[in-house]
């Protein structure tokens, strides 16, 4: 399941996306998309959360402005200092959903007026151990701080001996030890974005890619078990043989059976175990578990199962190739397209968010926040010759692409390398122009005297 749950994440997210304001890339609408995303590592943090979301169903994205660094451990006479040389900024970070509680308007299962994000905390108290529930409640336009003191109620067993699950109880409320416990945040929306894996319209969170799949990985792992113990048996057989008579001429390290009186030949103990009949249903639950990922198995360059189907080599097209890889590709559309309106909005409040809290700050440049686009990639090779037949095909042989956006796509670099790499190209042609002019001059002028 590892790979099955990691290939979608590299089709979404292989090629990094673009984040586009819509605006001239000098503007400072684009300028402060741009560094938003690169602060944040937003491709990576994308390709992690689908991951994670392949076997969890879902992700959530929170946004919120303070420092980077938590200088908590930092000694309490150089923090000052330290934060003096600091700036506050936007930031981005996944939330693991197991922490988080959401809270839905009356009558609906799908929109939510408040994000409770909880979770516990240890204290060592000299011989005692304390338990804490510290909550962040998410509201329109705040942040609201809770902490509770936990109680010891019991420990439940019901899952085995190998899960004890400690349960405890919220009691009295304490001290949260901020500065603040209440944050207006000035943006009238909530700034916990919601990414489910796969959802349907009945239920708030998603569906995974795995607990589909439980009942038939069980069924896996059990013909490969029973198939480990029927090779384990075999690696080491019964014998059967003439009466030993201890006296250190024969050893075996299985069970022995003496002869009876009128047999002669020694031999090995097997049995037919149906291996073949264990191997096809090996066959048989990896296909279907394939199929029911929705992933052709060539999308790794081979296969594993006796039916065999191709590896995914034999056509050179774009349209062939992404016939062969439709599963996949309608996959990550879907995906796309939770973590696509994720993105935006969470860009979009991020733009606002760091507005509000600089209102005030000398220096700061304010800007009307826009709703940003992505535009992704779909993760498969792409035939460049191809392409650009088909658009000189469409065009009747005129040119289709600018040397800048040339640049930039071919190298995959932003506007300003883009740029650089002209200005540089520039120079080279000047310099030899410069330099070719100067040789013809030269071959020009008269020659007189002894020269001639």
């Amino acid at each position: 399941m590892d790979i099955l749950c990691a290939k979608p994440a590299d089709l979404l997210v292989g090629e990094p996306p673009k984040f586009e304001s819509g605006k001239d890339s000098e503007s400072i609408e684009q300028r402060r998309i741009n560094e938003i995303v690169e602060n944040n590592d937003m491709t990576q943090m994308l390709h992690e959360q689908t991951t994670g979301n392949g076997y969890r169903g879902d992700a959530f994205l929170k946004t919120y402005y303070t420092y980077r660094q938590d200088i908590s451990e930092v000694p309490e006479a150089w923090r000052d200092e330290i934060r003096a040389k600091m700036k506050r900024e936007v930031i981005i970070e996944s939330v693991s959903a197991k922490f988080v509680f959401p809270e839905f308007a009356e009558g609906s299962k799908k929109r939510v007026k408040a994000y409770n994000i909880a979770w516990p905390e240890f204290v060592d108290v000299g011989k005692e151990e304390r338990v804490f529930l510290n909550v962040e409640r998410h509201v329109p336009g705040a942040i609201l701080y809770e902490r509770y003191r936990m109680h010891d109620k019991h420990v439940v067993t019901e899952y085995g001996d190998s899960a004890h699950v400690p349960v405890f109880t919220v009691g009295e409320r304490v001290n949260t030890n901020r500065d603040q416990d209440a944050i207006f945040t000035g943006v009238p929306h909530l700034l916990v974005e919601h990414i489910p894996y796969k959802a349907t319209d009945d239920e708030f969170f998603g569906i995974s890619g795995v607990e589909k799949l439980e009942s038939i990985l069980a069924a896996l792992n059990d013909r490969l078990t029973q198939i480990d113990y029927i090779l384990w048996k075999h690696a080491d057989p019964a014998m059967r043989g003439p009466q030993y008579g201890g006296d250190g001429s024969m050893k075996a390290s299985g069970k022995y059976f003496p002869f009876t009186q009128d047999e002669t030949t020694p031999e090995y103990l097997t049995w037919n175990a149906q291996l073949d009949s264990a191997f096809k249903e090996i066959d048989y639950l990896l296909g279907v578990i394939f199929q029911m990922s929705e992933t052709p198995q060539w999308l790794f360059g081979t296969t594993m199962t006796e039916d065999r189907g191709g590896t995914g080599t034999s056509h050179t097209d774009g349209a062939a190739i992404k016939a062969r890889f439709m599963p996949i590709l309608s996959k990550v559309k879907r995906i796309r397209m939770y973590v696509d309106r994720a993105v935006r909005d969470a860009l979009w409040k991020a733009q606002m968010l760091e507005n509000e809290a600089n209102e005030d700050v000398d220096g700061w440049e304010p800007y009307e926040p826009v709703y940003p686009t992505v535009t992704w990639s779909d993760g498969l090779p792409k035939n460049e010759k191809e392409l650009a037949e088909i658009y000189s095909i469409r065009t009747g042989g005129k040119p289709t692409i600018d040397q800048h956006s040339a640049i930039k796509k071919q190298d995959d670099v932003d506007d300003e390398k883009a740029r650089e790499t002209i200005d540089r190209i520039v120079t080279d042609e000047t310099r030899e122009e410069e330099s070719f002019a100067s040789v013809q001059s030269i071959r020009e002028e008269p020659i007189e005297g002894d020269d001639a």
